[in-house]
């Protein structure tokens, strides 16, 4: 069985990828951060999914990303946008993906697995840079000339499976893979009991993907 590290955050996209690659045969390792965000229960949320899927090991890692701030996501003092709108909006952290991928990509060196899988979507998002498949190929090209494995000839594969899916293509694709949404947090602004805002651009992507997938949304909300 090939191992896989697998990004966890949490929300909706992260989970059906957890679900597709145990379906897919991969011995999974989660990886989830503490980068300083607003939605401290995603973490919560990412653990129980983690639990659920029997993943082999689940690391969490500070990375303390609010020391920067830069990001509506990391920094309290910029408003949390609930209308859309903007290319690239101000919830966008700089450099997050970048950042979790290399952390990825020493683990996955470590345990000497070729695969990493992450939930990145170039359809319904919210324009953020670091979720474009020239992103990601860029990336896999620079990790396999960056790592003694790669020099090596085991090469590093980056798996994208939502990149090209529409939010409620993902959900259906989810359901078929017995994925339990109720227990996922994907709001910018999620309570500490992992209510969502359903206000933040992340909400509204999410109510809409359900909406169209043809399934009853059931997020939990704050009132």
């Amino acid at each position: 069985m090939k191992s896989a590290i697998i990004l966890l955050s949490g929300g909706l996209d992260s989970a059906t990828v957890l679900a597709f690659a145990k379906q897919q045969g991969f011995a999974c390792y989660a990886l989830s951060f503490d980068y300083g965000q607003r939605a401290q229960s995603e973490l919560a949320a990412a653990q129980q999914i983690g639990q659920v899927y029997q993943v082999i090991q689940h690391q969490i890692i500070p990375l303390s990303l609010d020391l920067f701030g830069g990001s509506a996501l990391t920094d309290k003092h910029i408003d949390i946008p609930v209308n859309g709108g903007e290319q690239i909006p101000v919830t966008y952290v700089p450099a997050r993906n970048t950042v979790f991928l290399s952390l990825a990509l020493a683990w996955a060196e470590v345990l000497k697995a070729q695969d990493i899988f992450i939930g990145v979507n170039a359809v319904d998002y919210s324009g953020y840079p670091d979720c474009r498949p020239e992103f990601i190929q860029a990336y896999q090209a620079m990790a396999n000339l960056a790592t003694k494995a790669g020099v090596e000839g085991e090469q590093l594969q980056i798996h994208t499976p939502l990149i090209a899916k529409t939010k409620a293509q993902i959900i259906a694709m989810g359901m078929d893979l017995g994925v339990d949404y109720l227990q996922t947090v994907s709001c910018y602004q999620a309570d500490a009991e992992g209510r969502a805002c359903g206000a933040c651009d992340s909400c509204r992507l999410r109510a809409l993907g359900f909406n169209e997938a043809g399934f009853d949304d059931i997020t939990l909300y704050q009132k």
